[in-house]
């Protein structure tokens, strides 16, 4: 019962054009090149074409639109553009695209802060949650638009305004809902207006009736009967009845509830498929059941179900219609989208072919930077690694030449003590003692080792590798006195040295060095021989 108010509300409008024939508009819009005219022209035009071809209405809108965009005040005209198309869809049921339209216009004037132009798309908004069932949001733009419509003292729009809103409560705060009820009573008893006023009387029947209060409620459905024959329309009429019907049947007047039932009919003759007939029918079966009257119950019921099926499948045609012109606005939406996205595309190619570039230089400069930084650590640890090397190596050479002079001084002490135990032999007379010394003789020539050489020569192989091996390769002509003398020059041994290893004088190191020259075929005197054989080191390696 609470939508049937709702509904009349709905579709009352403040504003009203100009009864122009579509004709005449159109051929006015070809004439005109102001774009807020075209732009108001094209609102027009849509709106009468709204119930007989949707699809130039849309077009119209979108027309409407770009015009209001060429404008010097573009804003202001686009508010108008917005609010036109959101009662164009709010029309059709399509309440999601109408409620983003209406706050795009609300969204605008906000930022204008007219406060007119705010109640005015408040008023919409709040309409357009009612029907959306969103009772908190229409309750609160109600509030606002009633704020304003009370300073302007408009008492008309109260008084609409204060219906809506106890309507709004009236299913579930009946104080609440008698509140704004009263408030509109108090302003209709000045108005003289018998439609408002018919109204508030069966709105304040039905909510004392909501909280039991008999007295009152036959009170105001008294005065509600007592205007009816006055010149009101029909659904007004059949509303009062229907609700003087529905509290019968909640009292069990079964009587009253079906005489005053079919009285509404009489007024909804012109609808005999509505949502007013349905409940009609179910009343009256409700009623002859409870009566016991089954014939007729079973006879309601049927046109109930009638008018039921009816509803629903015009319902689900209304659905098809809603949801085609919603996927209808969002490939509008989607093709608008994307022509404003193509232009931009071309800026934006260019400033990501500039970024990209510039990642890309980043990203090369970075490489650079880490394989240069990579070459310089391996270099440096290529030479803490031949550092490395060469501290090794020159520890095995030390140890090379440690063990050469070692055994050459033990070899130089035996033979001194077997020079000295060989004389002492001549000089004695005993034979038990000679014997004893050749005992001794015979032990230390077995210790003697005869061939030093040679066992440095294995060690030094073990360091450094294939040295003799390339050596005798490339110079096959030398004897082992100068392969030896090879190896100690490779040690970068000094002619010293070597003197004192070999136990050679240094006049013979020399000349040795001076034929190993000519063997060489080193010419050249500033060509040094150690460094020359130093050369077979990365083979040595």
């Amino acid at each position: 019962m609470g939508r049937l108010l709702c509904i009349f509300f709905i579709f009352i409008t403040f504003f009203a054009y100009p009864q122009s024939s579509t004709k005449e508009l159109i051929d006015s819009l070809n004439t005109i090149n102001n774009p807020a005219r075209k732009a108001d022209l094209c609102c027009k035009i849509a709106l009468k074409l709204n119930k007989t071809d949707w699809e130039r209405a849309v077009k119209y809108i979108e027309l409407a639109e770009t015009e209001a965009k060429k404008t010097e005040k573009s804003n202001e005209i686009l508010a108008v553009v917005y609010t036109t198309a959101g009662n164009l869809y709010d029309s059709k049921d399509v309440l999601d695209v109408a409620l983003q339209y209406y706050l795009k216009a609300y969204d605008i004037y906000k930022e204008k802060n007219n406060p007119a132009e705010i109640a005015s798309a408040e008023n919409n908004l709040a309409i357009l949650y009612a029907k959306s069932n969103n009772q908190e949001k229409a309750l609160k733009f109600f509030s606002h638009v009633y704020k304003y419509q009370k300073a302007k003292n408009d008492s008309t729009k109260l008084v609409k305004i204060l219906n809506n809103i106890g309507t709004i409560y009236l299913d579930k705060n009946a104080d609440s809902s008698l509140h704004y009820y009263q408030k509109a009573h108090l302003i209709t008893e000045k108005l003289k207006n018998n439609t408002l006023t018919v109204y508030i009387y069966t709105n304040l029947a039905r909510t004392y009736a909501k909280k039991k209060d008999k007295k009152n409620a036959e009170l105001y459905f008294e005065k509600a009967f007592s205007l009816v024959n006055s010149n009101i329309d029909n659904s007004l009429k059949s509303f009062v009845y229907e609700s003087l019907s529905q509290y019968n049947l909640e009292e069990n007047k079964y009587d009253a509830a079906i005489v005053n039932a079919k009285k509404a009919f009489e007024f909804n003759k012109d609808k005999p498929f509505g949502f007013s007939n349905m409940r009609l029918n179910k009343m009256l079966y409700e009623a002859y059941l409870n009566m016991g009257d089954y014939k007729n119950a079973v006879y309601y019921f049927q046109e109930y179900n009638k008018i039921s099926d009816s509803i629903n499948i015009e319902q689900k045609a209304v659905n098809l219609e809603r949801i085609k012109l919603e996927q209808d606005y969002k490939v509008r939406s989607q093709i608008r989208t994307l022509v404003e996205e193509k232009t931009r595309f071309k800026y934006y190619v260019v400033g990501l072919i500039l970024v990209v570039g510039i990642l890309v230089l980043i990203i090369l400069l970075i490489r650079y930077r880490n394989k240069h930084i990579k070459n310089q650590l391996e270099q440096e640890k290529l030479k803490a690694k031949q550092q490395e090397l060469k501290q090794s190596l020159e520890a095995k050479n030390m140890v090379l030449v440690g063990k050469a002079m070692s055994e050459i001084h033990r070899t130089d002490n035996i033979n001194e003590i077997l020079t000295d135990l060989k004389k002492i032999k001549l000089k004695t007379p005993n034979k038990e003692l000679q014997q004893a010394i050749d005992i001794v003789l015979k032990r230390l020539e077995k210790d003697l080792n005869t061939d030093i050489w040679k066992e440095f020569e294995i060690s030094f192989e073990q360091v450094h590798k294939s040295f003799f091996d390339k050596l005798t390769i490339d110079y096959p002509t030398l004897t082992p006195k100068e392969r030896r003398l090879c190896a100690l020059l490779y040690l970068d041994l000094t002619t010293k040295e070597i003197s004192q290893i070999t136990g050679q004088s240094f006049k013979s190191i020399e000349n040795a060095r001076t034929r190993l020259r000519k063997k060489f075929d080193l010419t050249n005197e500033k060509v040094n021989l150690s460094t020359y054989l130093n050369s077979f080191k990365a083979d040595s390696l």
